[in-house]
């Protein structure tokens, strides 16, 4: 499937699959963000990349923040990715915190902000500085409308456009004092991913409500389906007897 095009206006029809298998991924070429990549890490980038956020309806947002390999430990949003189609902003949440301007982006219900799993993002963000959100849409949450029942962006992405996109950088260090290209490419591409995906899913004829709960009831019963088959073999290794025989 071609990328989003607004010349287009006619509904693309719905062929996407429910779900996808990493060896089917696997397969699929890489793509990258190829527009412009932009690191905002002083104070005075702040204003000139607002103004040109603020000119847009709808926006891609991710976030990353260093990994940690502690339960229990966890560390502050390092970086908001926020894109468009031609263009991706890098704040550096460690150098400059989330100034304010971009908080009022956030908050702003005439702009369309698009992420994954985006509860979590917004979570972080409010760490940094706290702001009301308006006009935050979670992928995650209409997808199903859509007939897609997977729910990782890599996922969705290789579903819709045949294409993968790499997460190799996804544990690396967010709080070093210099983001590598590498990093850059990375941040930019699932940004730039969650705003092209809500931007064909617009374009594209959503499945009946009907439809829509009877995929659900069917992704239930198979998933309870893998638990029954799951603690059968458990019981079966450890030599004991079925719940149900």
């Amino acid at each position: 499937m071609p990328y989003h095009n607004s010349a287009m206006n006619s509904y693309i029809e719905n062929t996407f699959a429910q779900h996808i298998t990493k060896t089917a991924i696997q397969g699929m070429p890489v793509v990258y963000f190829e527009g412009e990549v932009i690191v905002v890490d002083r104070m005075e980038m702040v204003a000139e990349a607002a103004a040109y956020l603020r000119s847009h309806t709808v926006l891609g947002v991710d976030t990353e923040a260093r990994p940690s390999f502690k339960r229990g430990v966890h560390y502050p949003t390092a970086l908001v990715q926020i894109a468009t189609e031609e263009r991706c902003y890098l704040f550096r949440l460690t150098h400059i915190g989330l100034p304010a301007e971009i908080a009022e982006i956030f908050a702003n219900p005439n702009i369309c902000k698009v992420g994954l799993a985006f509860k979590d993002d917004i979570t972080g963000l409010r760490r940094r500085r706290d702001f009301k959100p308006a006009n935050c849409i979670d992928l995650q949450s209409i997808v199903c409308k859509y007939g897609i029942m997977e729910l990782g962006l890599q996922k969705i992405f290789a579903i819709i456009f045949g294409k993968k996109i790499s997460k190799a950088q996804q544990l690396t260090n967010w709080e070093n004092s210099h983001l590598t290209p590498e990093q850059a490419k990375y941040a930019s591409t699932d940004a730039w991913a969650t705003l092209l995906i809500y931007l064909t899913l617009q374009r594209t004829k959503p499945l009946s409500k009907r439809a829509v709960e009877a995929l659900k009831r069917a992704e239930k019963e198979a998933q309870i389906q893998r638990q029954q088959e799951a603690m059968a073999k458990r019981c079966t290794e450890n030599g004991a007897t079925t719940p149900n025989s």
